[in-house]
């Protein structure tokens, strides 16, 4: 569990893109997971996990 945004990555997420490209054929809804910011936790039980990119929420989901 954490908080994070693109701005904070190492790289931006075109050259992440282009990069993995170049090895496999990425997918609509494909998903590529590139680490963790600083605050990282531990999901539990009563947690909501929300994910959005550009202002448009992609995961909303609460863990049981």
């Amino acid at each position: 569990r954490q908080t994070g945004d693109t701005a904070e990555m190492l790289f931006t997420v075109d050259r992440i893109i282009a990069s993995v490209s170049r090895y496999v054929t990425l997918r609509m809804g494909d998903l590529l997971y590139t680490g963790t910011p600083a605050g990282v936790g531990p999901v539990k039980p009563g947690d909501n996990l929300r994910a959005a990119l550009e202002g448009r929420e992609l995961l909303n989901f609460d863990i049981r």
